[in-house]
């Protein structure tokens, strides 16, 4: 990411804290059972340390001392302080990840809104392995923030605890273990922001190209093996590996200095307590130094927080970008009037219209601008008598019914792909819609139907018959106009023929007006208008004439 979206990362970030506050009651549940589980670890420890040292000096002192010792109030706070520990972090683990995953479940949801409301710009430039990475692995590190809101927490807690059992020792000793504390923290806290976050950023960003880079790859196995290129796809997954490989050992370098400065922390502290407590007897001594290891100890979660700091602004920033410029929703309704005004044409439905044109003239760059799956430019079309860059993005898709030339199939159901355009379809309208497109005596052969699976985007299709699934979800999508794109591409005379024959019943039974591109003569005859399309002009409109009219509309 070449900069920071601002407006983006600030509408990710309220939208983190609207989570944070409607898991308030969750993340307050483990912040209080952090908090328990400090102070119990360290109080247990404490304790069991001076009824160890003691009893040891009861036992020498002789049988009568021994028998006097008052054992059982130390073991029954060292087993309450056990029992305590134990359940708080079951609970401290079970309410963090709860209040997590449900903020997650309700952000990944809003992010993929976000890019289906955004500028097309953005969508159109963002990968399919970057989307995926960004959606599952970004999100996933934000899971981050919520788990460790509890650390604070337990840090402080921990050190009123340590502090607690220290002053038995004298004050002395508490302000050692003290000052030892909040030393670590400081140099934790700053090898962290100076180590730990930049190398946090670089892991993130690189596991989200790498993840992207091998989609890709992937993607295009088949070509791969065909054109035997296999070694030169390996190195460039292993040349982006090597980049994730030093940036994951720059943060395990990171972490160690972090913990490097706990260690000389927790050395500093029990330093401190054998200098300070030299007046206290034997057990409060031992009560102190493990009171010292256990409250710099009890940091840990928050130096752990630290070291995931980088990943998840950088998460939070890479996120941001899917919320950059949202696209306004509005309740604008445009009429069905097609309008191209540099050749002075208006259509509406019935009207049939028909593209030709050299590949790569731009016959599908001036349908997408239509339907604002591209950015419009000002004056090339009009929608209702308004220019396209006037109109909403809704209310101008509203309009449309589209079969791209290559559709997106998912890896669900045939039912599941074809519910997309209209997700009250029952099977009576979805095998209605498979006859038109002339594909349902191919879905009734499967074992299952509608409910046949078809792999990673139709793989278990051929091209054909995903071009003519494609064909019937759009079928389904109750709009004015029916925009098709290359529909008989790679169909057989008599199956191009059936499709285009129920394609022409379908069109008089709607009532629907049709946009059709095609290279090829049969499906162009449907049309009663006709445009030449030659290609992009230098500012980027599309270049556009009438032709061979069949009818006078």
């Amino acid at each position: 990411m070449s900069a920071v979206n601002t407006a983006g990362v600030a509408r990710l970030k309220t939208l983190i804290r609207a989570q944070e506050r409607r898991q308030g009651v969750r993340l307050l549940a483990a912040a209080v059972t952090a908090a328990l589980v400090a102070a119990a670890a360290v109080l247990l420890l404490g304790i069991s340390g001076w009824f160890i040292t003691a009893s040891a000096l009861a036992g020498l002192a002789g049988a009568a001392v021994a028998h006097s010792f008052n054992f059982m109030v130390p073991s029954a706070l060292i087993r309450f302080f056990a029992i305590v520990r134990t359940g708080s972090r079951y609970a401290e683990r079970i309410t963090g990840h709860d209040a997590a995953l449900k903020a997650l479940a309700t952000l990944r949801p809003q992010l993929f809104e976000g890019v289906a409301r955004g500028p097309v710009r953005r969508a159109l430039a963002l990968a399919g392995g970057e989307a995926s990475s960004r959606l599952v692995q970004d999100v996933d590190a934000i899971q981050n923030r919520f788990v460790r809101l509890s650390a604070p927490w337990g840090a402080i807690a921990g050190l009123i605890a340590g502090l607690g059992l220290a002053l038995l020792a004298g004050w002395k000793t508490a302000l050692a273990i003290a000052v030892a504390s909040a030393l670590g923290l400081l140099a934790a806290a700053l090898v962290g922001r100076l180590l730990a976050e930049p190398a946090g950023r670089e892991v993130q960003a690189a596991s989200g190209e790498f993840k992207a880079r091998f989609a890709a790859l992937a993607a295009a196995a088949p070509e791969l093996q065909a054109y035997g290129i296999k070694p030169w796809a390996v190195d460039r997954l292993a040349e982006q590996g090597s980049v994730l490989e030093r940036a994951t050992e720059r943060l395990a370098s990171a972490s160690g200095w972090i913990m490097l400065t706990q260690s000389i922390a927790m050395v500093a502290a029990i330093v401190g307590v054998m200098a300070t407590a030299g007046a206290a007897s034997p057990p409060l001594i031992a009560l102190a130094v493990l009171a010292a290891v256990t409250t710099v100890e009890s940091a840990g979660a928050l130096l752990t927080a630290l070291r995931h700091n980088g990943a998840v602004e950088a998460a939070i920033e890479r996120l941001g970008e899917l919320l950059d410029e949202p696209t306004p929703t509005s309740d604008q309704s445009v009429a069905p009037v097609v309008g191209l005004p540099s050749v002075a044409l208006t259509l509406t439905p019935p009207q049939r219209l028909g593209l030709a044109g050299p590949s790569g003239a731009g016959k599908t760059t001036l349908i997408e601008r239509l339907m604002q799956l591209r950015a419009p430019l000002r004056g090339e079309a009009t929608l209702g008598g308004v220019d396209c860059m006037e109109v909403a993005p809704l209310a101008a898709r509203a309009l449309f019914a589209y079969a791209p030339q290559q559709a997106v199939l998912l890896a669900g159901s045939i039912r599941e792909n074809l519910k997309l355009a209209l997700p009250s379809a029952d099977d009576d309208m979805l095998w209605a819609a498979l006859e038109d497109a002339d594909l349902a005596d191919r879905v009734r052969s499967a074992p299952a139907g509608l409910n046949a699976p078809l792999g990673e985007n139709g793989a278990r299709l051929s091209g054909g018959e995903r071009r003519r699934l494609g064909l019937a979800r759009a079928y389904l999508r109750p709009a004015p106009w029916l925009v098709l794109d290359e529909p008989t591409e790679g169909l057989d005379v008599a199956t191009e023929a059936r499709v285009l024959e129920r394609l022409t019943r379908r069109l008089e039974r709607t009532g629907q007006g049709l946009i059709l591109i095609s290279h090829r003569p049969a499906p162009l005859s449907l049309c009663d208008r006709r445009l030449a399309v030659t290609g992009l002009s230098s500012s980027g409109s599309v270049q556009i004439s009438l032709s061979g009219d069949r009818t006078t509309a």
